[in-house]
């Protein structure tokens, strides 16, 4: 569990719509006192940012000592099931960054997601958005049962941190397939495996609240992004 300086439930969160390419979207930012960093959190296809696992995640950096603002799609906005192309998610990022940057006040802003959202932060980082790192919580590399088709060529341009969160069992990708690609990538990807986790890091036996594991993967991240930024 997350070592606390600010404990999430004195933290309160501010609720507010930004336009996304001419689409209003939601998003909740909270600050905690002197974060060291702001981490923009997108959700993935199936589920908006008010999902248990995605706001116990935030709530738990904000513990941790770190600012998070996360955020809705236009098409999770709008009611839709089908995830937005890259091009509307890309723009999307594009405004979320923006809104987090004018709420910062210098500190470093790392892009972050959930399977869809990571992979499109990815995108637009590698399409030119400027973000200090990436953090992916379940990278979707390919397809279940479809590793000949790998969502991996735009990764080896970036020089950035990236930190891989995944679960050993997560069917969206194949650990050996996984590894390989963050060796092409170089040191600048480090993968953190979760014993036993699926692609929503659950695992087999464990009963726990979807909040509870969202905020478990609060710590990793922050220790990540506090070498990084020491180094």
């Amino acid at each position: 569990m997350p070592s606390g300086h600010d404990g999430d439930m004195t933290i309160p969160e501010s609720s507010f719509t930004f336009d996304a390419g001419g689409a209003p979207v939601s998003a909740v930012y909270a600050r905690p006192s002197e974060p060291f960093a702001t981490v923009v959190v997108a959700h993935g296809a199936g589920a908006g940012m008010d999902h248990p696992f995605l706001s116990g995640f935030t709530r738990a950096l904000f513990s941790e000592g770190l600012a998070a603002l996360r955020f809705n799609f236009p098409y999770r906005e709008a009611g839709r099931k089908f995830p937005d192309r890259p091009p509307a998610a890309i723009v999307a990022w594009r405004a979320a960054m923006a809104e987090a940057q004018a709420r910062s006040q210098g500190e470093a802003l790392w892009a972050a997601g959930k399977s869809f959202g990571g992979r499109m932060a990815s995108m637009a980082v590698a399409d030119g958005m400027s973000a200090a790192g990436l953090i992916y919580l379940g990278y979707p590399l390919h397809a279940p049962g479809k590793p000949e088709k790998l969502r991996d060529e735009h990764l080896y341009g970036l020089t950035l941190p990236m930190l891989f969160l995944q679960g050993t069992r997560d069917t969206f990708a194949t650990p050996q397939l996984l590894e390989d690609v963050a060796s092409r990538i170089g040191p600048s990807a480090v993968i953190e495996w979760v014993d036993g986790g699926d692609h929503s890091f659950a695992v087999a036996g464990a009963k726990r609240e979807q909040a509870e594991v969202g905020a478990s993967l609060a710590g990793p991240v922050a220790e990540f992004i506090r070498k990084r930024l020491a180094s």
